[in-house]
This record gives structure tokens, sequence and C-alpha cells, in this order.
């Protein structure tokens, strides 16, 4: 269940609940939670409507999909966007009908998705039989535990030497690679096409390794550890065999796993247990100001009471995305505390929808950006430096991936006031309201043809929205470069409270209004 709750935010659930059962009473003891695993039983099997723990009597759902267990094979996830599955057993001629690369450079398997114990115990069950035949993994294999309890207990129960032993890399409970932090060393070289097969939750173009040209194929982690022996993405490991040197042959038996560790979990490194008390008020964090990696946060300033005027249209992004096209990770992340560094990354994934460019803009009303173009951020915090404020054009699911509340914070803080879309990806919708940025929609998918970067744009009903708690439409009145006004009607879905977000300037400084108020009675 914990790796259904992980990969729903894939396809925008912010929420994912399960019935209370009778597998999860051992795991809660074997983490230490016995008092929740015996007050969870006494709810369980409590009557009446207080019992949250199992579904309401007579509910009804949007929709109910009934899944057939015994009929379900494993599948392989991408390349590019985790929605475009293909069964194992298609894949190998999908494989060869797209003409992508067929050599495995690398499995990876772990990080905050499939890193269970009892994941890494049935990769370890794999790894042994490969081992005992004489066959080392024919790509890199890299394994990330999920967790300190996580490594600690299976370098406890040796199934880290098991990996290790048989050439595996264990690499640092962090997200590693998954989010970029991987500094390959097997000769790629960046622009070269190539596979990797990885048990992570996200694949999207350049991600993992900073190249765009690196297909990532995702997999359940007992696959992945099969198709670094295989070392081929055709390799069906539930019906090929690999050579052995001898002359014979190689077939993985299925895999099998511990649930859970026969003698518990062990607890690890205790530092990187949370200390216990409460914040103390009275301590001034100081932060060195010429520091590039720390920088302290300057409160957004309050929505005007006005409408929005003189927006310039920053750029009309084409096709996806993502939270890693909105603000990139990888080298980046040192710069997650320093928000001036950081916005320097903003958008410099998203391909320029007028001219096919990435990263790639033209400002029309100057004469050497107008020849030249320039860099996305560098024209957000140019018209940022002039009191422009700006908005960005995009087509569907905009912001889908990772819930990186960078990826609202930094046009924020660039001077970004609307994102209008063909639609959002609802975690960083959210996000977006959280930090005073208008997520719109178009009510008419083809007004976003008409649109176009450095077109001016006010608004129309969008204080009454705000001050009315969400009630109303908003409507933008476009004036293109040719001089035409055009105007393109829009959807929102603002809730009274996220209109009080916007009219503070964030959630933040509306938080900090509240306690003060609170703190003054």
């Amino acid at each position: 269940t914990a790796n259904m709750f992980l990969v729903g935010a894939e396809i925008g659930a912010t929420t994912s609940l399960f019935p209370f059962t009778k597998a999860h009473v051992p795991y809660l003891h074997a983490t230490h939670r016995g008092p929740i695993a015996l007050a969870a039983e006494t709810i369980a099997s409590s009557p009446g409507p207080h019992n949250l723990l199992r579904a309401d009597e007579g509910a009804h759902y949007d929709k109910v999909i009934e899944i057939d267990l015994s009929t379900l094979e494993p599948h392989v996830n991408g390349p590019m966007t985790p929605d475009l599955s293909t069964p194992l057993s298609l894949f190998r001629e999908t494989v060869k009908a797209n003409n992508w690369p067929e050599t495995l450079g690398a499995g990876l398997i772990g990080s905050c998705t499939n890193s269970s114990y009892q994941d890494m115990t049935r990769a370890e069950s794999l790894v042994k039989q490969a081992t005992a035949a004489g066959l080392q993994p024919k790509a890199d294999f890299f394994i990330t535990p999920g967790s300190e309890q996580v490594r600690a207990t299976l370098e406890r129960d040796e199934t880290l030497s098991t990996f290790n032993d048989a050439g595996g890399v264990i690499l640092a409970n962090a997200c590693g690679p998954c989010i970029g932090q991987w500094t390959r060393t097997d000769g790629v070289e960046k622009g070269t096409e190539n596979a990797i097969f990885t048990s992570y939750n996200r694949n999207f173009r350049g991600r993992n390794d900073g190249n765009v040209k690196t297909m990532n194929f995702l997999a359940s982690p007992e696959l992945v550890t099969a198709m670094a022996y295989g070392g081929s993405t055709t390799f069906n490991p539930m019906t090929d065999a690999i050579p052995l040197p001898n002359g014979g042959e190689f077939r993985f038996n299925p895999p099998q796993g511990r649930d859970l560790p026969s003698t518990g979990f062990a607890q690890g490194n205790p530092e990187f247990l949370p200390t216990p008390g409460k914040a103390d008020a009275s301590v001034e964090v100081q932060v060195d100001p010429n520091s590039t990696r720390l920088a302290l946060l300057e409160p957004f300033a309050p929505f005007p009471q006005s409408e929005l005027e003189g927006l310039r249209v920053l750029v009309k992004v084409k096709g996806q995305c993502t939270t890693d096209t909105i603000s990139a990770a990888g080298p980046w992340l040192k710069y997650k505390g320093h928000l001036p560094n950081i916005a320097e990354n903003t958008l410099i994934g998203a391909i320029n929808a007028e001219t096919g460019e990435t990263n790639v803009v033209y400002d029309v009303n100057d004469t050497e950006s107008r020849s030249n173009g320039m860099g996305i951020p560098a024209l957000a915090k140019k018209w940022k430096e002039q009191g422009k404020e700006w908005l960005v054009v995009a087509e569907h699911n905009y912001g889908e991936g990772s819930a990186r509340e960078h990826a609202a914070l930094q046009p924020r803080y660039l001077g970004g006031r609307i994102i209008l879309s063909k639609s959002f990806a609802r975690i960083h919708e959210t996000n977006l309201k959280k930090q005073g940025v208008v997520p719109l929609t178009f009510a008419n998918e083809a007004d976003y043809d008409k649109m176009a970067a450095c077109d001016e744009v006010r608004t129309e009903g969008l204080l009454d929205v705000l001050n009315s708690g969400g009630q109303g439409e908003v409507t933008l009145v476009v004036k293109t470069k040719s001089g035409e006004e055009i105007r393109v009607a829009t959807k929102h879905t603002l809730s009274k409270d996220q209109c009080a977000f916007v009219l503070a300037g964030s959630a933040l400084n509306l938080l900090a209004a509240k306690a003060g108020k609170g703190a003054a009675a």
C-alpha cells in the first residue's frame, strides 16, 4: 500500500486511503508502534459511523475499478513519462518498433518508492540466484535503501553485502539519482541516447543524469534487478535465459522476499531521529549575507486591491512542462535555501512553442533580445527589475511530477502572477495558490493558439473572485503584438481559503498575520 500511496501523486491523487487489515498489525509492531496497532484493532472492530478505518456503509464512488490480480503481468513505463505503460510480454517488440536503445546502461532500485525491506529482499533473492550461477550484472547496478531504518536492517541481515559482493553500489538513503544527483562514470556523454531501468516513480526527460537523451524505463525492483543481469532492454526475465560462461544457460526463478525482518527493524543512526523539545521563538536565525546557499525569505507583497494590468506573456510553453522543467533539481539542489540563486533555473527546461527552442525567449521591446534571444529566467529577472509582472501560457497537465514547492515559489519571486494552461497537475495547482500565483485554465482550449510571447494582458473579474471567496470567473483581455485585442475566457478552482492566500500575498503571509493577531490578543 505504501508504494501505491507514493505513486498516486503521479496521477494527481493528493490522498490515498486503504482500509485497515490484519496485515497492518505485525508491521506496526515491527516498527515499534505496538500501541497504535492495539488501538487500530479496537477501532477497526467497532461498529458505527465513528470507525474511520473502514469504508462507510453504503458509500458511493465516482468510479470503481476491479483488478483480477491473477491476470496481471509486469509492466514497464516510459520513456520520458510515467504514463506510457507497456506489458513486459510486449516490451521487446515495442523497443524494436520505436528504435529505442537495446543496450541497458544501468539498473537502479530504491529511493523513496519501491525501497521497503520486502522490496529489497525480493531483489536480493534474484541476486543470490545469479551469483550462485556465476553471473554478475551486465549493467551498472545501484541500490538506494528507503530509509535509515531499512538500510540498517538490510546491513544487519547481510542483504547489502549480497548486493555489494555482486558488484552493486550502495547509495545514501536519499533522493540521489531519482532527483538528478548522479554523476555517471560509465562513459555516457551528454547528448548520447541510452537506456536505464529504475524502480523510481518519475522518469521525465533529463531528470536522472541531466542528459535529455537518457531513456528511463520504470519497473519494479525485481524486474530492474533482473534486467541489470540481462543487460538489454529486450530481455524478458520471465521467458528468456542468460548464457553462462560454461556454455549452459540460466533462468531466474520467481523472486522471494521477506515481509518483515524476523528480529525486527534495526534503529540505525539515532542522529537522524528528530530532536525533542519545542522551538524557541527567541532564537535569532543568523545567515551569512555572502552565503550562496542560504538566504532569508522576504514576504511577498499582498495582492493589489485592483485588477492586474500590464502583465506580459513571459513564454508560451509547448508540450510537457513538469516541475522538473520549472525548477530543475540535480546540481541546483544546493541552492534550495537561497531563493534568488535557485530562481536562476526557472523554466530552463521549457520549450518555446513559437520557436521550438528550449530556454530561449525574445523580448520584442528590446532590440538585442529581439534579435538574439535570452534565457527564460534572465528575461523574468529583467522584467522584475523594470517592475513588469508576467504570466506563463502552457498546455496540459502543467506542473506534473514532484510536489516541488520551488516550482511555484520561483515564478512568484521573479514576478509571475498568473499561470494560464489547458490543465494543471492538481498538487502543483495548489502550490501555486499557496504562493499567491493565480492558476487559470482556458475555457476554450483553442485560445491557446491565439496567444504569444510578450502579449500584454490585463484581468477582468479577478479582484471580485478573490474578494468573494471564489465566486465568478476571470476574463483575460489580451493585446497582441499586432495591436489586436482579444478576450480569453478562463476557469479557476480557487476556494475561499485559497483566495485569502492570494490576497495576503502567500499562505505564509496569511498564517503570519493570523499568528500575530493571536499573540496580540
